[in-house]
């Protein structure tokens, strides 16, 4: 196989191994706290929104030190490990007992940070210039597959029903838990790249020098890619860009969590209502997957950059939390177990519901597909500090705002996503903007991005 084609390969393995894994937990987090409420008159007294918010708070901290374990570990390992625990954290669910729970957000939170940290590293070692914008896109439709396939079992075995049995819950998280293993293990089939190094060459030296060397060389990378984080965050481009990953980390804990809630504490939708949550995760899915398959398809052929792709994605947002302002009763996300008899400014409509579940998707691949691509080409050489810095901002906003999922208003929560939102996009334009410029001064071609 070619070099090229062992990029790809790798590419395609990275993405479908990410399939699996999130397959089982953004199903697992779109029905928590659905599953939660029905067991909180037993001895669990857990919550999904602060289990999130403690995921995502730890995650942003862990990713302070996470290029420091990648460089240690090396990118391919510290996914299997950080795989490991993302089954772990489902596992909890089979048998839930509220320090289980709490301990296991702890743990995720910092699997996560290097996982997605290992991610950005790989995706940038296995593209150029010329192949990151489509690399990034067929990652992010391979990932986004997730939202498929979790969500349809759910929708089809949660059909019907209003309240979660102890059945119900094992059978799903069971299966859960298996296919996070599944995707855990499909790392280990990513190749590594040929050592470009001479036949011959130092291999006495190396054979002398031996683990001493390979100790303090290990430990050496981790203290540079620490160094290198702070140094990037603070550079212009890294700042104007974290307003624009902040939007990313408040629309994540939306769709991912708040929203799927919402549609399962509205009582008029009638019996459908919590496998209504399942087929509001397929739409966003659907959404999140033409939304990265179109523009990584696109990338090469697009003259015009990034910004048309982040214009497309905040007015597609725009128009979602419009409907979902007219569509939900304002009290949904934080509606007790019984759910909300409360209407907004329109009869609750499934169909309206779902839509703006597929234009939730479709905004947010916007986003992420040129977030990923520009952070590759600007920082191709520092990789993982870049996407380190992009995790714990993304994260940290993720915490935020799952903590205030639990006391704010749909209104209030619609509103701050809106502004965040439009100051990102300004942001985006800004860097962009710069990129071309950058690449205008050195003759290639802004298609090329």
């Amino acid at each position: 196989m070619s070099s090229e084609g062992k990029k790809l390969f790798n590419i395609i393995i990275l993405g479908v191994s990410f399939m699996f894994i999130f397959t089982a937990f953004q199903s697992c987090g779109n029905i928590a706290q659905t599953v939660i409420t029905n067991l909180n008159n037993t001895d669990f007294h857990g919550s999904g929104y602060t289990s999130m918010s403690i995921i995502y708070g730890v995650l942003s901290a862990s990713n302070l030190i996470s290029p420091s374990l990648v460089a240690i570990v090396g990118p391919q390992f510290s996914m299997v490990i950080s795989g490991v625990f993302y089954s772990l954290y489902i596992a909890v669910f089979i048998q839930p007992a509220t320090w289980a729970f709490y301990t296991a957000s702890v743990l995720i939170g910092i699997a996560a940070a290097v996982l997605w940290t290992a991610q950005g590293n790989c995706l940038t070692e296995n593209s150029d210039e010329n192949t990151i914008g489509r690399n990034s896109g067929i990652f992010w439709a391979l990932l986004q597959c997730s939202l498929i396939f979790g969500n349809l079992y759910i929708y089809f075995a949660w059909q019907g029903k209003t309240h979660i049995s102890e059945s119900d819950r094992r059978t799903v998280f069971i299966a859960l838990t298996v296919i996070s293993l599944v995707g855990t293990v499909l790392f280990f089939l990513i190749r590594k790249q040929e050592d470009t190094k001479a036949p011959g060459d130092d291999d006495s030296t190396n054979e002398i020098l031996g683990e001493s060397s390979s100790a303090q060389n290990k430990m050496m990378r981790a203290v540079a890619a620490f160094k290198k984080s702070i140094t990037l965050s603070f550079t212009k481009e890294m700042l104007l860009l974290s307003v624009t990953t902040a939007y990313t980390g408040l629309v994540l804990t939306f769709f991912s969590g708040v929203y799927g809630t919402c549609i399962g504490a509205v009582n008029r939708f009638g019996s459908e209502e919590k496998s209504l949550i399942g087929l509001s995760g397929i739409f966003i899915g659907v959404g999140e997957i033409l939304g990265g398959g179109v523009f990584g398809l696109l990338s090469k052929k697009s003259r015009s950059g990034r910004n048309p792709v982040v214009m497309l994605g905040i007015l597609v947002h725009f128009i979602a939390f419009y409907l979902i302002f007219f569509n939900m009763p304002n009290d949904a996300p934080i509606a007790p177990m019984e759910g909300t008899d409360q209407v907004a400014y329109m009869i609750p409509s499934k169909e309206v519901a779902m839509l703006c579940s597929f234009l939730l998707g479709l905004g947010d691949s916007c986003f992420n597909t040129q977030l990923l691509s520009i952070l590759g080409f600007l920082y191709s050489e520092d990789s993982a500090p870049a996407f380190a810095i992009f995790k714990f901002v993304q994260s940290i906003c993720a915490a935020v705002a799952y903590f205030y999922s639990n006391y704010f208003l749909l209104q209030w929560q619609l509103l701050i996503m809106v502004l965040v939102g439009f100051f990102g996009t300004i942001t985006f334009f800004t860097v962009e903007w710069g990129a071309a410029a950058a690449l205008a001064a050195r003759g290639s071609d802004y298609s090329s991005i």
